[in-house]
């Protein structure tokens, strides 16, 4: 052991040999020598654990070729495309909404060109950001005016802090939410600075219950659509009809945060508890919030819609720049919300919508091609079954969609280990492991990402 310690080369004389300093020449001296660097620091681990006993040709072309791989994949993007088959849909993990090819094009060019974001071409002066969307938006919901800032997050913060800052929010407690990341409504308003006051119970929350905690210093009744969870068995909550009623009669604003907020009726595909934005502001809610990222299928964004007047108090907020979209968001928003509009059709158009809709004899179809590739690949253990694919992204809790996936066991290879294989793979594949087998959910896969799968497990063979 102490030989083969002492024969490995230092860093500087083997930048001099030929092969390695040909790598400069391609590769910054910095990525070099990290690269050097680890190589010979993890010869050094395997020799001291007895797992080594002759050291490469470090003059070699294999061993300047691995140096080069190692920087090849050194350099990959941090963030990069992967392949969801893990059948939640909207996976917030995995981006949430992939986006349609006209979202995509709009992204394109609206980066590699000047453009008129912020410039009203008709009269030469400053216009608005907002502009390029609110009408699409107003068309779509039935709003009287619409804005959109950064994320649903941000929304629901403008929102309270242009309207009930330093006064009260009526809020129920079965709808004080958490979402993802520890995010806390309760919280929320306090930095709204507004002044929270629960009413009702866990289960059971009643209009008398609004209207009895309802004073001078109350701004806002706040409701929020439970989309990530649900109460069941004893419950009861008021209609928003109820709610918009006692709203003006006690001159507060109805304010629901909607979560994921959805443009289309899924009750045809089984999913008939998300309500839909048009129908949420026909029945008086003066101010409604929902995400861009997920059953809308657009880019991350949050949507405020409702009345006029209180929009425009949001707009000239302070907070309102801080929590601005982006151009590339609105771009991509713009073409998604056209999509929306004939002759498009959006569960044709709309990846997400697709996704949800897509007849199970075409999902079971690709899952056939998934399985019979693999096994063509030299893979013995296949299966194709059913499975429960989830539409995610905090909505439509405990709802499924009926799906197919493929399953795999390879020798040599627990469950485990052949899940992190598919996630180092170039594109990596990100499956679920149930039953002691690794699945993949063909519900969330393309056409096209089968081959993917397909070259990701290749690529195990060849190792």
């Amino acid at each position: 052991m102490s030989t083969l310690l002492r024969q490995l080369p230092q860093v500087d004389a083997l930048l001099g040999t030929p092969r390695i300093a040909g790598l400069m020449s391609v590769y910054s001296r910095q990525e070099v020598t990290d690269c050097l660097r680890a190589a010979l620091e993890a010869l050094r681990s395997a020799v001291r654990a007895g797992q080594l006993n002759e050291l490469p040709d470090f003059a070699g072309g294999d061993f300047a070729a691995a140096l080069a791989e190692a920087i090849a994949v050194a350099r990959r993007p941090n963030l990069r495309p992967a392949i969801n088959a893990t059948g939640i849909i909207i996976h917030t993990n995995l981006g949430r909404a992939r986006l349609a090819p006209e979202a995509l094009a709009a992204v394109q060019a609206a980066g590699a060109d000047h453009s008129n974001l912020e410039l009203d071409l008709d009269t030469g002066r400053r216009g608005s950001r907002y502009a390029h969307v609110e009408r699409l938006i107003c068309e779509l919901t039935g709003a009287e005016a619409a804005l959109v800032v950064n994320n649903c997050a941000a929304a629901v913060l403008l929102s309270l802090m242009a309207t009930a800052q330093g006064r009260k929010v009526v809020a129920s407690r079965g709808e004080l939410i958490e979402i993802g990341g520890a995010f806390r409504l309760p919280d929320v308003i306090q930095q709204s600075g507004a002044i929270l006051k629960e009413v009702g119970a866990t289960n059971k929350t009643r209009v008398k219950d609004y209207e009895e905690a309802i004073d001078p210093d109350t701004a806002v009744l706040l409701k929020s659509h439970t989309s990530n969870y649900q109460i069941v068995g004893f419950t009861h909550a008021p209609r928003r009809e109820e709610l918009a009623a006692l709203a003006r009669a006690s001159g507060t604003i109805l304010m629901e945060d909607l979560g994921s907020g959805v443009l289309v009726d899924l009750s045809p595909y089984g999913l008939n508890h998300e309500p839909v934005v048009s129908d949420v502001l026909k029945s008086g809610v003066d101010i409604v919030m929902f995400s861009g990222d997920k059953l809308l299928g657009g880019p991350q964004c949050g949507i405020i819609v409702g009345d006029g007047g209180i929009i425009r108090r949001l707009k000239t907020h302070p907070l309102c720049r801080a929590v601005r979209i982006d151009k590339l968001s609105i771009a991509a928003l713009e073409a998604t919300l056209r999509l929306y509009r004939a002759p498009h059709d959006p569960f044709r158009s709309v990846p997400v919508l697709r996704a949800i809709s897509e007849p199970i004899d075409d999902v079971r179809a690709r899952g056939g091609r998934l399985a019979a590739a693999l096994a063509a690949c030299g893979f013995d253990d296949v299966r194709l079954g059913p499975s429960e694919a989830f539409v995610g992204g905090g909505s439509l809790p405990q709802k499924h969609l009926e799906s197919y996936a493929v399953s795999v066991a390879v020798p040599r290879h627990t469950p485990d280990a052949l899940a992190a294989a598919l996630r180092k793979a170039r594109q990596p594949v990100i499956g679920m492991i149930r039953e002691n087998r690794l699945m993949m959910d063909v519900r969330t896969l393309t056409d096209d990402e089968v081959i993917g799968v397909v070259d990701a497990f290749r690529g195990l063979r060849s190792r």
